[in-house]
């Protein structure tokens, strides 16, 4: 297939941004190059973030007794329904794929742009579209949806707030999500460079090659079932609801047929990224090439097996339970395989301690507690107690925050210079990850005991033996605001008055840092041809 594959077609001249007839923001939201496309997710992503960021703040002073009157119970419903809407839909899964797979997977493999570009652009409109369509759910109809970011029946068939709209919403980001996999896969398999095998691509698109899978296979089953929740609520079918001889256990099925498959499109990207960082500052070859791709999709494989685990309690048969604890363990194992040749990689190797790095540590690190928790929900004993409780949120949020999030923290760090051409301030960086990583684990390793101890989540009100551990987290949140703060500040400021940042500042060996930085329209004066692997370290050479 790959002798088959067509040389690099030139750009048409319509897709050319710096050349075109419009300017400023109709330039931007007109384009078709796959960098400025990246930015606009990145930019739209990061403000769903902030207000997200600003709703979790929110909730956790309500826990503290002084603030308990902020709210009432009602809004704290809605609260934990935007954010968990906002930080999944419109920040974690639309995160490291469409930002940083659109922006560097060109790069990356040597091409010229993705396969479509028009479809490119229009994928960031479905999500523009869906993300205005939550948003009006808000604050039209019945008022903010109620239900979770879950939106589990028969409590949304039956709530009289706006979920119709909300679950349209999102409903209408799928297609983004869904769209951005073809594209990839398409990339990915006709638009590598000459010599670029199979196993010469970076891991970075392995892990967007097994994402853009997820996407677009799974994705469907939650458009339909969403399809299936506006029906029932508009025309009164009775798919899911008992009380018309539904099944409400049928919606979970569904539901999370999807849902955990896209905790590997959260997560995949970011251990793609981390594993591009790791060998850049260790300064040595990958340690396990293979093994790193091959089990980038074995995860997306297995992890498609694993949905009823989130059903442990709901009913299921025992042959059931017994079948999907089992298979939650066996996850475990590919990712197991990657924090060992990470590990591996950084052995003997010449490490350079940059803030990337220190960030891609701090993900390995918080994600191995987020997959132990996990491990432990398997075991169906323990998962029967921590069901439901602050546990669950605690293990959520050491894998989606602790992963996900602090990969692309990492990868931000790590690709900033490429995209703007300037450099962040290191010690600002460094200053940064204090309140970060303090704040974040007495928020949430707090919320995991607090779980142990009975403590239910989405909870208005608690008991007073849960005082002195809520008193905890949200102290702990104010940390890791004020590391955000830090963390961001410093990138704006360095976005307009950084120092020039040279085509390579950290002595990558992979094709992005052999182009300027920010890279030109079409990437490349003339295509590369590969000879080698892409982790090429003094004599050593990659797989």
């Amino acid at each position: 297939m790959d002798s088959m594959r067509p040389t690099q077609p030139e750009i048409p001249e319509s897709f050319l941004d710096d050349t075109g007839p419009r300017k400023g923001i109709l330039a931007w939201i007109t384009s078709t190059d796959h960098k400025r496309v990246g930015i606009l997710y990145l930019y739209s992503a990061m403000t769903f973030f902030w207000i997200a960021v600003a709703i979790g703040f929110l909730m956790r002073l309500v826990q503290l007794q002084m603030f308990h009157h902020l709210v009432t119970p009602q809004w704290y419903n809605a609260l934990f329904t935007i954010h968990g809407v906002l930080m999944i839909f419109l920040f974690v899964i639309p995160g490291l794929p469409p930002v940083f797979g659109n922006f560097m997977l060109p790069l990356l493999i040597g091409a010229r742009d993705v396969a479509f570009p028009r479809l490119n652009l229009a994928s960031w409109y479905f999500f523009i579209g869906g993300a205005v369509i939550v948003v009006v759910s808000l604050f039209t109809g019945g008022g903010p949806p109620d239900t979770g970011w879950t939106f589990y029946v028969p409590f949304s068939l039956k709530t009289g707030t706006n979920v119709t709209l909300a679950v349209f919403g999102a409903f209408t980001l799928g297609f983004s999500s869904m769209l951005t996999g073809i594209n990839f896969i398409t990339t990915i398999h006709r638009m590598r460079a000459p010599g670029m095998g199979w196993l010469r691509m970076p891991l970075f698109v392995w892990s967007l090659y097994a994402t853009s899978w997820i996407q677009v296979l799974a994705t469907p089953i939650l458009a339909i079932t969403l399809v299936l929740v506006m029906l029932e609520r508009i025309v009164g079918i009775g798919i899911f609801d008992p009380a018309k001889g539904g099944d409400p256990i049928l919606y979970q099925h569904l539901f999370w047929t999807y849902s955990h498959p896209a905790v590997y499109i959260m997560i995949l990207p970011a251990m793609g990224a981390i594993t591009e960082i790791l060998p850049t500052f260790a300064k040595r070859t990958i340690f396990g090439y293979k093994a790193i791709a091959f089990s980038s999709i074995a995860i997306a494989g297995v992890g498609s097996l694993v949905w009823a685990h989130h059903m442990f309690t709901s009913g299921i048969s025992q042959f059931a339970l017994m079948l999907f604890s089992l298979l939650t363990m066996v996850v475990a194992v590919p990712s197991a395989i990657k924090v060992f040749n990470w590990t591996a990689t950084l052995y003997k190797g010449a490490i350079d301690f940059q803030p990337p790095l220190l960030y891609a540590l701090t993900f390995i690190f918080l994600f191995c507690i987020g997959g132990l928790t996990g491990v432990m929900q398997g075991a169906l004993a323990v998962n029967v107690h921590v069901h439901d409780t602050y546990f669950i949120v605690g293990h959520f949020h050491y894998v989606m925050f602790g992963g996900t999030g602090f990969a692309f923290f990492a990868a931000l760090l790590y690709w900033f210079p490429k995209m703007y051409g300037r450099m962040y301030s290191k010690k600002a960086a460094y200053v940064a990850w204090v309140p970060l990583f303090i704040g974040f684990n007495m928020l949430y390793f707090t919320m995991l005991v607090l779980g142990l101890q009975g403590m239910p989540r989405r909870y208005y009100n608690h008991l007073p033996m849960f005082d002195t551990g809520h008193e905890i987290a949200t102290v702990g949140s104010w940390f890791l605001v004020a590391g955000l703060i830090i963390f961001f500040a410093n990138l704006v400021v360095a976005r307009f008055r950084g120092a020039p940042a040279g085509n390579s500042p950290w002595g990558g060996s992979t094709l992005e840092w052999t182009t300027t930085s920010p890279p030109p329209t079409e990437n490349f004066a003339e295509i590369p041809t590969i000879t080698h692997g892409p982790y090429v370290y003094g004599t050593e050479e990659g797989a």
